[in-house]
């Protein structure tokens, strides 16, 4: 399968000395470059109670992305479903696709996006642990969404109750494991696979496409691989800019939440870590080692799409990275707006 698009994930990384606003600011930024540049779709990560990024709420920053931008595609990624109600979820998302037509999507995962105790605090009802109703929950959300909820159910009448209508997003189902997919293929979903979390993920996307039962709204599988990616003018520049997420990803591990730190700290810091230093899988070099490593991750997950996430301490680095990997591929940069064309394939 040829790799057709590109797209960003962005976690919205705090720089050591700097603050929220910051970090959000930057998000703002890269996200206006990235509409210039021709990426396919811009996805906002969820993640809670840390100091190293700053994007709790996807839903509030997706209705700013999208404003600021013009044509790319804007998202979750994803949305954290079972800190939330279903309904509030489809109504959050048809509001946002009523204001942005053909341009919103709705990435949904499963994990917590922090840890225990931040998860718990999250709750309404802190009586006891929330239980672990996922497999309810998405259903129940695409249902809304699709206007597929049984006449029988009692919030039945709902589903014509969303803001947005007849506008919705697109879902896609996140995942790091077998499960995942599974939930995918069952329910006709598009699959986005995070291999910067899991490295061993290709064959569980084939597996998804294997399984894939065409829905309502899915004819054939869809699969994005999200890759940890780098490019800079040399592979010894990219390596040193990437230290530094090396560094925050080695602490994370160790349970500390920090910002991310500049290169020349890292650069110490693994030196006196040594082969103790937590790694994840990433493509790191010039622009042409970066688009043959892309190439190869995608044909390895059957997948028509990469999702590329990046940290770097220098917010102009990233950026640059990003302007790095289009130019390699030749995306179609500053490209004319259609007017009432939709993105989705």
């Amino acid at each position: 399968m040829s790799l057709a698009r590109l797209s960003v994930l962005d976690q919205s990384p705090v720089p050591e000395g700097s603050r929220g606003p910051d970090a959000l600011r930057n998000t703002l930024d890269l996200a206006r470059r990235a509409d210039a540049l021709g990426y396919h779709r811009y996805w906002l990560a969820e993640h809670h109670g840390g100091g190293m990024l700053a994007g709790p709420a996807p839903e509030v920053l997706i209705g700013v992305v999208a404003a600021a931008t013009q044509r790319i595609r804007v998202g979750s990624g994803g949305v954290m479903l079972p800190h939330y109600s279903p309904f509030k979820v489809a109504e959050v998302f048809s509001l946002l696709a009523g204001l942005y037509p053909e341009r919103i999507d709705l990435g949904i995962g499963r994990a917590a996006g922090t840890d225990p105790l931040t998860t718990f605090a999250l709750q309404r009802d802190r009586r006891q642990a929330s239980p672990d109703d996922f497999p309810e929950q998405l259903p129940e959300l695409l249902a809304y969404l699709n206007g597929t909820m049984p006449a029988d159910h009692p919030f039945h009448r709902l589903q014509d109750a969303l803001p947005g209508g007849p506008e919705k997003p697109e879902p896609w189902l996140l995942g790091s494991s077998a499960q995942s997919a599974v939930w995918a293929a069952q329910l006709g979903l598009p699959y986005a696979f995070a291999d910067f979390i899991n490295r061993e993920g290709a064959p569980i996307a084939r597996d998804y496409a294997q399984r894939f039962e065409p829905s309502e709204t899915q004819r054939h599988p869809r699969t994005a691989v999200a890759v940890w990616a780098l490019a800079a003018d040399s592979e010894e520049e990219a390596q040193r800019l990437a230290s530094s997420s090396r560094m925050t990803l080695s602490e994370l591990r160790r349970g500390r939440l920090i910002p991310v730190p500049r290169p020349e700290k890292a650069l110490q810091y693994l030196s006196e870590q040594g082969t103790a230093v937590a790694s994840r899988n990433a493509v790191i070099g010039t622009p042409e080692q970066v688009r043959a490593g892309l190439e190869a991750t995608a044909d390895a997950y059957g997948a028509e799409e990469v999702i590329v996430v990046t940290i770097t301490y220098d917010h102009a680095a990233r950026v640059r990275s990003y302007e790095l990997i289009a130019e390699a591929f030749g995306l179609p940069s500053d490209r004319p707006l259609t007017v009432g064309s939709s993105a989705v394939a």
